[in-house]
């Protein structure tokens, strides 16, 4: 993965200001007519992000974040806690690795019973509770109902990727 290394905290400094209680980035300065003193900088990306415009070059706000706060850049990615991608709260920010990160994704949308780690077999008739550890699908059992295979889903879900567990 290439990823850029940031802005020094000092030039983030001069154009930015930060606000960890909302997740705000605010222009310290008007830069032309598009960039206005105090208004919120940058735009949400088709992804969901906010990304903002430094010196011709589009970063994430929650990288900028972490480095204003940390004054350092995130080794890997940074995780919002809650799944809400433009969300750049400080309390909803943590650096994860790629796996931490994808234990956290949300239910696919392609998920036809509605519930995370479910999917009927045809087959056999029943539902079947899947998950992933270290990239690799772990078989958790066929039930009846799709509500006892959600059941094991969310129990292997908090045991084997803890704080990083998401189940809906």
């Amino acid at each position: 993965m290439n990823i850029l290394s940031l802005p020094t905290v000092t030039r983030l400094s001069e154009l930015l200001f930060y606000e960890p209680e909302t997740g705000a980035f605010l222009w310290v300065e008007s830069r032309g007519s598009k960039y206005q003193q105090g208004t919120i900088a940058g735009g949400i990306s088709p992804a969901g992000y906010r990304r903002i415009m430094i010196d011709g070059v589009k970063y994430r706000a929650s990288r900028l974040a972490f480095k204003i706060m940390t004054g350092r850049d995130p080794v890997n990615l940074v995780d919002h806690i809650n799944g809400c991608r433009s969300d750049d709260r400080w309390a909803n920010l943590r650096e994860a690795t790629y796996s931490e990160n994808c234990m956290n994704a949300a239910q696919r949308k392609d998920n036809r019973c509605g519930l995370k780690g479910v999917f009927f077999h045809k087959k056999s008739g029943r539902f079947v509770a899947r998950i992933a550890v270290n990239g690799k699908q772990s078989h958790l059992g066929e039930f009846g109902t799709p509500e006892a295979a959600h059941a094991a889903y969310v129990a292997a879900a908090y045991r084997l990727h803890g704080a990083y567990a998401r189940v809906l």
